[in-house]
């Protein structure tokens, strides 16, 4: 009786092992339970100031000929006050309200009401209803990728209007674009909020979902970890590629119109621009269903920090290069242009064929080739919250084993390519560089905190086998 008793104990004591593991996995995997100071600090700061550097860049562009330093040398010096810059700025409008409402309700409808059809036509596209990663909770969301038919259909007719029907001119971006930035806030801040509050009452998901108890963290980093309406409706798909990366180009294009309306020509300079900017985002939508397996889907909870930023922050800091080269138009010479040409069409070759070779070994479960030969790997396990065990394999060779994430070494190049197409008399147009730099090192130390936590003993072995993050030999 007493052997019996002893025995059940030791079970019990085991399933309670099993589930304590279990939940440590699960406040790890996706993100973490408690917020530490700096955190926190972090997250204060970008609340507070993201919308002003923001202002502050678009603001520096259109009163001070974008010089960063002007606004705060006439600040300190007494030559003007904060109302003399805010009564400058234009506010708000019906029309840009209308345009942008527009756009939103356009691409919505593009994405939830037209099926891909692409795949038909294009071979090697694909398409249609995808399968992404495993959430934590052990949930296989589908989506329909539609992207790259968004993108065409978008810009044929902004062509259309361009050449043959006029019923608004190519420049009408630029000439709406600080009222445009007050219509992106108000989205926004509106989709921050309510995934906020569905998250709490009506979440898509309620395995998903995580708390940590500190408002500003969870309306930041946010609850759900794929909020959606209905079937299709996947609020990060959605906002991480539209409306934000369609309009990154019809953006270039409205800058480049009005260099023309403005000097009579389109500068090489921002022909670069418009062309390499534009090879990254027909890169982003041909492998949309790439992008199912990337940090942005596979770990980051829908909050304030892609709702906002994808609406405000990314289709106004990402096309600084087009905005800039409006107010200095630069003309550069053949063997400095071909120079950044050629950077960044390396950059972005490094960077597509990297993510290939890892879309390749994962779609063929490691039975391919790489550079010629069988890739090697480091095989891997990992559970999810309700206790089902899987099994992954990390590569080590080709351009994976040069570095842990050289794909973003590619992706720094092409970006350092932009702000050099702009030439070398003001900072502002380095600015994306530099916080690309931040922001790719950033990424690459959560990923592998969190593949730490997800793989345990084997992302060590894995580290071990490729030592070096970004650059070989030194980070």
């Amino acid at each position: 009786m007493a052997a019996h008793q002893e025995k059940k104990l030791a079970e019990e004591r085991k399933h309670q092992n099993m589930q304590n593991d279990t939940k440590a996995s699960q406040g790890q995997w996706g993100r973490a339970w408690e917020v530490d100071w700096f955190s926190l600090a972090s997250i204060l700061f970008l609340l507070m100031f993201a919308p002003l550097i923001v202002y502050y860049f678009i603001m520096s562009c259109a009163q001070y000929q974008c010089s960063l330093t002007d606004p705060l040398l006439d600040l300190l010096t007494g030559n003007k006050h904060l109302s003399d810059i805010w009564n400058r700025t234009p506010m708000l409008t019906y029309r840009a309200a209308a345009i942008y409402s527009l756009w939103v309700t356009f691409q919505v409808f593009l994405y939830v009401s037209i099926p891909d059809f692409c795949h038909k036509f294009f071979p090697g596209y694909v398409g249609g209803v995808q399968e992404g990663a495993v959430t934590p909770a052990g949930v296989v969301n589908k989506y329909e990728i539609n992207g790259l038919q968004a993108w065409i259909i978008t810009h044929v007719l902004w062509f259309a209007n361009a050449s043959c029907f006029h019923f608004f001119s190519p420049t009408i971006i630029f000439d709406n674009w600080i009222p445009l930035l007050w219509c992106a806030n108000i989205l926004g801040y509106a989709v921050s909020t309510f995934a906020m509050i569905k998250g709490y009452f009506f979440p898509t998901n309620a395995k998903d979902c995580k708390f940590t108890g500190n408002f500003f963290y969870d309306y930041m980093m946010g609850i759900e970890f794929n909020p959606r309406i209905g079937k299709w409706f996947d609020f990060k798909l959605f906002f991480n590629g539209r409306p934000g990366i369609v309009a990154w180009t019809l953006i270039n294009l409205s800058f480049a119109a009005k260099q023309q309306e403005l000097y009579g020509e389109v500068t090489n300079s921002m022909i670069l621009v418009n062309v390499l900017q534009g090879i990254y985002v027909l890169d982003f939508f041909w492998n949309e269903a790439w992008y199912l397996k990337t940090i942005d889907i596979c770990h980051d909870h829908f909050g304030w920090y892609l709702g906002w930023g994808d609406c405000v922050w990314l289709p106004y800091l990402y096309t600084l290069q087009g905005l800039y080269l409006v107010y200095h138009p630069v003309q550069l010479c053949t063997a400095y242009a071909a120079g950044v040409l050629t950077l960044g069409l390396l950059g972005y070759y490094i960077f597509r064929m990297t993510n290939h070779q890892k879309d390749l070994f994962r779609r063929t479960n490691g039975n391919c080739r790489i550079w010629g030969k069988k890739p090697e790997y480091i095989e891997c396990s990992y559970m999810s919250v309700d206790g089902t065990k899987y099994y992954s394999k990390l590569m080590t060779s080709g351009f994976w084993g040069w570095a842990r994430h050289f794909n973003y070494t590619g992706d720094l190049m092409g970006s350092l390519a932009y702000c050099l197409a702009c030439g070398l008399e003001h900072m502002l147009p380095y600015f994306y560089i530099v916080y690309m730099t931040i922001l790719l090192t950033h990424r690459c130390l959560r990923d592998e905190h969190r593949c730490s936590s997800k793989y345990g003993k084997d992302w060590k072995r894995y580290t071990a086998a490729v030592p070096y993050r970004l650059l070989p030999g030194i980070f």
